[in-house]
Parts: structure tokens; sequence; C-alpha cells
């Protein structure tokens, strides 16, 4: 701050606090503002940073003393940034005087990391080499940019394989990603995707193999019958995102060659599991083509030439009054780091070729009302202890939503980090697996009323301890995925006192015929999680305890789902149980290292201290009571073997299978198993369970509810309190 802007903030502040019982400091930010502004609603400051700056300075020089609350009121438009915005420990504020970054309208103040492209800079396309190359009824319709002013230096090419997002930058046309010219087409049949059945070369090791090279990890190939690989310019580069294996391991290859003759694809890079090496799932393989010129042939497709810096775009209207982006910057658009009670409310953060907002080591710092929005990576990642992501719209990620960690679990420090009433949806674009709308680490973490939807993998990712999940409204997640939750978590005995209540998950990806999509997945015996008073509606294998124990199942309520209850035994019979040179197992000494025999993990958990002791591989202490089965089409519960032999060491109490129209639902009957109960209609008398308007989706239980009668034990679960709700800062709710 130059000695005149000094003066100007000294002045302005005195006279403010002669204006103000309750010491309360408010600086003006405008897209629009003049340079040498004071920060005054007369001469706002330009940036945020200039505004972060100024209080700096304030309070190096005593003007602005500790207690003060501080609010930088945002106006609309615009706030381009080269480089994260900052805050760090010196720019906190205390309790009861916050220093809070707020946007004058909600959502007007548009934070960017891309640059805006002027629609008079797309032209024709006229030149000959490059039409020669596009299809016919592509021809006249494509536009071209020069960006050569707009991105300086050269542009990295794309990785020859990767996981996640691509080399930046991402083109965004009024508000929505383009599509990197592909094929097929995201509107095609199969939803945009092709495949193969039959793999040349696995690309595994093969021991006795003559060539040393194929002794290791290589690259695979596989026999593809469509010949439309045959009009691809691989020495450009064509890159294929692919399910290669598994359907839940997604992986971006390069084409290393095209056999025309053989109709064979191999790739430049190896696959981790190989080519359809270990394949658990379907035995059709998908992946789509893309980042390739010679299929830039569909409405909202762009493609870029990164060594002449040309980019193409074919929109699907006229441009004349789009917004067009660019994103460019790689940074996060907010750091804030050792920060204490700092809010950032209704700020629009958006175009970004990283990540949103990440908070690290922070204490009391709340993200309110704002939009965070057409990134490819993160929307916002939390860590520290008691901050609040409340009410925000995420969307158009290109991997997760919301993070929170913090808290230590070794002592079980609860971090008391809250995400509440948010809306996430459509992200996963980039890196389709493995980034949920909602993960969870750490000790104590809360996630609560959030809307979670549309997304090809988890909706919420988890591990750690004494972290609550609570009606939260899962729906349309898992939808190109398999051996996948909506719900996820695994391979850990030490994942203790975990909570999901109250959520309600439905139409997951596969309707209800698919039972490879699980609700809530507690995969390769995780241990120690509650699954109490959810509703599964169309949703695939609803729970599934994959092996673990201490997994309490009390009080859910499963409809139409193909299998409600999956309980096996694989601790007792898979090989890498337990074993030390699998490092993603070693479930005993994920617990050792937590010291998990010793206070305080042997008084909160004394089970688990005992596990050693207990028949460790048995999934034990698994109570299933009060649970509602309506309609299962396939099985009411699925049970292994070992699982049959363990029957008498289960406790099963007061549940009741439900057939509406009489027909037969699995495996189940009420002689089968002590502590289940079985009401069957017929089609002329269906059974009439009595909720409040089931065509509707509203699984309300009226108070003459034939359920509660037939089932009195069952506590009816409080369903218009699930999801999102009105507050301060969200005033409307999103059509659902």
């Amino acid at each position: 701050m130059n000695q005149q802007n000094s003066r100007w903030f000294a002045l302005w502040f005195a006279l403010g606090m002669l204006a103000s019982a309750n010491a309360e400091l408010t600086v003006f930010v405008g897209a629009d503002a003049g340079a040498g502004g004071d920060g005054s609603k007369r001469a706002p400051y330009q940036t945020l940073t200039q505004a972060r700056d100024a209080l700096r300075a304030a309070r190096k020089t005593g003007t602005l003393k500790s207690g003060v609350a501080v609010t930088v009121l945002v106006g609309p438009g615009a706030y381009p940034l080269d480089a994260s915005f900052e805050l760090t420990s010196e720019d906190s504020g205390t309790t009861g005087a916050e220093v809070v970054f707020r946007a004058q309208q909600r959502g007007q103040a548009r934070i960017r990391g891309g640059r805006i492209l002027a629609p008079t800079a797309f032209k024709p396309l006229t030149e000959p080499a490059v039409l020669a190359r596009l299809d016919a009824a592509a021809r006249g319709k494509v536009l071209v940019c020069d960006l050569s002013t707009q991105l300086a230096g050269t542009l990295e090419p794309f990785k020859t394989a990767y996981h996640g997002a691509p080399t930046g930058p991402w083109l965004y046309l009024n508000g929505q990603p383009m599509a990197l010219a592909r094929w097929p087409n995201i509107d095609a049949p199969d939803a945009g995707w092709t495949g193969f059945t039959k793999a040349v070369d696995t690309g595994l090791p093969v021991a006795d193999a003559p060539d040393p090279a194929l002794r290791k990890l290589h690259p695979g190939s596989f026999e593809f019958e469509d010949p439309r690989p045959a009009r691809w310019n691989l020495q450009e580069g064509v890159w294929l995102l692919g399910y290669w294996t598994h359907d839940w391991s997604d992986e971006v290859i390069r084409v290393g060659a095209y056999d025309k003759d053989k109709k064979v694809i191999t790739l430049a890079a190896a696959h981790g599991d190989g080519i359809m090496g270990k394949t658990w799932g379907a035995a059709r393989r998908r992946f789509f083509a893309f980042n390739s010129l010679d299929e830039l042939d569909a409405p909202g497709e762009w493609y870029l030439d990164r060594s002449r810096k040309l980019l193409y775009l074919y929109p699907a209207r006229p441009l004349p009054n789009a917004t067009i982006v660019l994103a460019t910057l790689t940074q996060p658009l907010v750091k804030i780091d050792g920060a204490k009670y700092v809010k950032l409310v209704n700020l629009a953060f958006e175009y970004s070729h990283g990540n949103g907002l990440v908070v690290q080591n922070a204490e009391h710092v709340e993200i309110a009302g704002c939009e965070v929005a057409n990134l490819a990576g993160e929307g916002i990642a939390v860590s520290g202890s008691s901050n609040t992501v409340r009410s925000c719209d995420l969307f158009n990620l290109g991997k997760s939503g919301i993070s929170l960690n913090g808290g230590d679990r070794k002592t079980l420090t609860l971090a008391h980090n809250l995400a509440v009433n948010n809306h996430i949806h459509h992200y996963g674009i980039f890196q389709r697996t493995y980034a949920p709308g909602i993960g969870v680490g750490g000790c104590g973490q809360i996630v609560r009323n959030n809307s979670v939807h549309d997304a090809p993998h988890n909706a919420v990712l988890y591990g750690g301890n004494e972290n609550r999940f609570e009606e939260n409204d899962i729906y349309r997640v898992v939808m190109e995925t398999g051996d996948a939750g909506a719900f996820y978590t695994g391979r850990d005995w030490t994942s203790q006192g975990n909570v999901l209540r109250h959520n309600f998950i439905h139409d997951l990806g596969g309707g209800s015929k698919e039972a490879n999509t699980m609700g809530v997945y507690l995969d390769d015996c995780d241990c120690g999680d509650s699954i109490e008073g959810n509703i599964f509606y169309r949703a695939g294998r609803a729970i599934m305890l994959g092996g673990g124990r201490d997994n309490p199942v009390l009080n859910n309520l499963i409809i139409d789902c193909p299998i409600g209850l999956h309980i096996d035994a694989r601790g007792m019979t898979w090989p890498q149980w337990n074993n030390t040179n699998e490092p993603s197992w070693c479930l005993e000494d994920k617990a050792k290292a937590l010291d998990y025999t010793q206070p305080p993990w042997s008084v909160k958990y004394p089970r688990l201290a005992a596990i050693m002791n207990e028949e460790p591989r048995q999934p034990l202490n698994n109570p299933i009571r009060r649970n509602v089965f309506v309609d299962c089409t396939q099985k009411v519960y699925d049970f292994d073997g070992n699982v049959i032999k363990l029957l008498d060491k289960f406790e099963m109490a007061d549940n009741l299978i439900v057939s509406t129209l009489g027909v037969p639902a699995g495996k189940a009957s009420a002689n089968e198993l002590k502590g289940w109960a079985r009401v069957a209609g017929t089609k002329d008398e269906p059974v009439v369970l009595g909720f409040a308007d089931l065509a509707a989706g509203d699984f309300t239980l009226r108070k003459d509810s034939r359920l509660l009668t037939e089932a009195p034990s069952f506590e009816p679960i409080p369903f218009h309190s699930i999801g999102l709700y009105l507050d301060d800062y969200r005033r409307q709710l999103p059509p659902h």
C-alpha cells in the first residue's frame, strides 16, 4: 500500500469505527474499479488480492486491530486469476470477529482461472488440408481461433498414459465443458463407448517369454473389428480412455500402433492390471478415442493443434452471444493455509484446469453459498478442524467434489469438519473412478443433508474413524462402473465408529436389475461401520458386507433391489487376507500402527482389540435387526457357504420380507432363518405398506401403515429431513 492509500485507509477506517458501535470494517472490491482505489465504496479495489494486502498492511501498522470484524464486499463481475488467491494465518479473524469475503449478489462475483475468448475471434475454417480430414457433414460448420497471442510458450503434449485430467487447457462454452473431438460421439449408442472382447496380448509379464521385454509389464494389444482406427493420425496422437480390465479402474493410454490387416490396436504404455488380464465383471471391455482432429464431427466438440496453437470448434449454435472460456490456470483458485475464522460467502469459483479451493491446517473456516464449477480437478478440499462447507453448488468437475480430512486417528481426536446442504453433481468427468462426490478421511468428519448425483463412480468414499453420514440424498451414481458402491470403504479393520444413518440411496447405475452395483459397500474385511435407518430404492445390491465384522445393519428399508443384503466370508478363503506382501491389505499391521490394543483404541473399540483372539478371519458380530426388504427381485439375502455355516454366531431378529404381489423373493422364507418373517400379497390383493406416495418417491410412512403393523419394532425413517433444505445461503432448491 502506498503512502497516499495508507492515509485514505486510515481515515476511512477511523470514520467507519466512529459510525460502528460493533467495530466492523467493510472493504469494497469492484470488477470495473479504476486503478488506485482505497477500498471505499466510491473507490473499490480491483482485486481480492489488493483488498487482502491492504488488510495485511493495516494490521501491521496497527490501524486494524484484533477483534474488529472485517467484510470484504465483492461486486458483480469476473475476477481473472493468473495465480492462486492465498490466505494464511496473518489473514485470520478471531472469535466473533471473522474476516468475510462476500459477494454483493450471490454467485455474481466470479473468480476465474481462464481466459475469455471473444466469439469474433472464431473464424470459418478454410484451410484445405484440415477440411480434407473432416467428415463431409462437418465441413463449413467448424470454426478456428488463433491462440498464439493468448498462450505463451510451448504447449505441453498429453502424457502417454495418465489417470485424471489431461494436460490443459480445456474449453468451456456457455458454462459447460466441451468434448475434445472423440469417437464414438457422446450421443452415440452405448453412451458413446465402444469395446472389444479379445486381448491379443494382455501386457502382463510372461515368465518364460523369449523376449525379455515380455517378461515384465508391457503395453497390451487387442482385436478391434471396427475399421475406424484406420482414419486416425497416430503420429499426431490419439488417446483411448478405457476400462481395460476392471469396471472400477479407468486409465487413458495413447494408441501405439494399429494393424489394419489384423485389426489389432496396440497401446503405447502398459496398464497395471493388463488388458483383460484379471477381468471381473462384463467380458466386454470399453473405451472411447479422443483428441483426434479426424473425429471433429459433432456439435460441441473441439480440438487444439498444440504446435500451431489453433483451436477448432464445432459449435452447436451460433456464437455471437456465447461465453467462451479457455481454462488455463493449473494452480488452485484459492489456497487457505493456517488461517482461522475466515468465511467465503456467495462467491463463484470457476474455469480452472486445476483444483478449486484448497483449505489446509485451518480452523473455523467456512465456505458458504458458493458455486464451484467447471474445473479439471477437485472442487473443495478441507483439512484442519471445525471447518464448514455449507450450501454450496459444485458441478462440472474433472475429479471429486468435496473432501474432508483432519482430526487425529491415533488419539481419536475429532476434527468436527462439516459438509452440509451441498449440491454436488456431474463430477468425475476426467478421473472417472475413485473421484467421489464427497471423500472423507481422518477422524470426526460430518457429512449431512447433501445431494450427490450424476457421476460414473462413488458418491461417498471414506475411511478413518467416527465419521457421520446422515440424511444425504444419493442417486444416479456408479452409472458406468461395476463392483462399486454409492457409499464405499474397504480393506481396513481400523475404520471403526463410522455411522451411515438416514440416507436415501436410489436409482443407481444398472437400475433394479444390476447386482454389480452396491448402495453401501464395505469391501475386503472392512470393520466397524453402522448402517442404520437408510432407504435403498432401486439401488442394486443394496448392502454388501465383504468379509468384515462389527458392522450392525439396523432398521433399513430396502425396496426394489435385486439383492437386499450380501454377506461373505472372504477373509476365510482369500489368500491375500492380512498378507504382508500385499501392501493394500496388511490388516493387522494397519491396526498395529494405531496401537489398537492400547487406550484409547482398546477402550473405544474393545472387540477390535481382541480380534486376533476371536477367529479374525470370520465375519462375526454383524447384527441384522429390524430391516424391511420389499420386492427384492433376485435374492433377499446372499450369504456364501462359510457364512451359512456361521449363522449360529449371527444375531438376526425382527427382519421382514415383503412380496407385494406374492412373487417369490429370492432364497429367504420364514422357515429358513430365525429372525425373518414374510408377508406376501397377490396380484389381486397386493400388500400396501402405507407409504405417503410411493409413485412419487415419498417414502414417509403413514401412522396407520401396514408396515408398522407387520414390523412393530421398525422405527419410521425421517424421510422429509433427507437432502437439501433452504437456509440463508440456499434460497431455492434445485429440481430433483
